[in-house]
């Protein structure tokens, strides 16, 4: 903020002309993401964080725990085990020589297999849920951090273009004097 600012009303006049050139909006129609961005912009503050930190915090153990069972679900682990075990129970069922628990066509099986299916497709939907809520949450953050990026982009360009323009000007002044003093001594003046 510059420091030739005294009164609030100063600030908020300088503010609003920042806003407007550089989001093209006056301060009072930035929406309340923007109004936080360029505030830090102003205070000079980071907006970088770790937003998968915030969101991990506030899961509860349900939401863990069905982070696990589908993470475990869709695994290649899983799916050897359940291969394993699909065999074992039709190869015992099958070639057993007493009494088979669940000779073919293996209806209990078949009950087990639509329990697990009725148990697991929600769980991971709650998870691909909580995954797509986090999937807004970085891309809102990265949106923060990039129009920050950008005004304070254009606020050196702005910057260097003053710097320029100052010294080009000094440099077009200290130019013309000594042109002047070449024409003074070509006609033969004293400088």
């Amino acid at each position: 903020m510059p420091k030739n600012l005294k009164s609030e009303a100063d600030q908020k006049y300088h503010f609003s002309e920042q806003a407007i050139h550089y989001l093209g909006k006056p301060l009072e129609s930035l929406t309340e993401k923007e109004m936080r961005i360029f505030k830090r912009l102003v205070d000079r503050q980071t907006i970088a964080r770790n937003v998968n930190v915030a969101f991990d915090d506030k899961l509860t153990i349900g939401q863990r725990l069905a982070d696990k069972v589908a993470k475990f679900g869709g695994s290649w682990t899983f799916i050897f085990i359940f291969a394993v075990l699909l065999a074992s129970w039709v190869g015992f069922n099958s070639l057993a020589v007493i009494r088979a628990f669940d000779p073919y066509p293996y209806i209990f099986l078949n009950l087990i297999l639509s329990m697990l299916a009725a148990v697991q497709a929600p769980v991971i939907m709650m998870s691909q849920n909580r995954q797509a809520a986090k999937d807004r949450m970085d891309a809102g953050h990265d949106y923060e951090i990039n129009l920050k990026a950008e005004i304070e982009i254009l606020a050196l360009h702005d910057k260097l273009d003053k710097v320029i323009s100052t010294e080009l000007s000094a440099l077009i002044e200290k130019q013309q004097q000594q042109i002047d003093l070449l024409s003074k001594l070509v006609l033969g003046q004293k400088p």
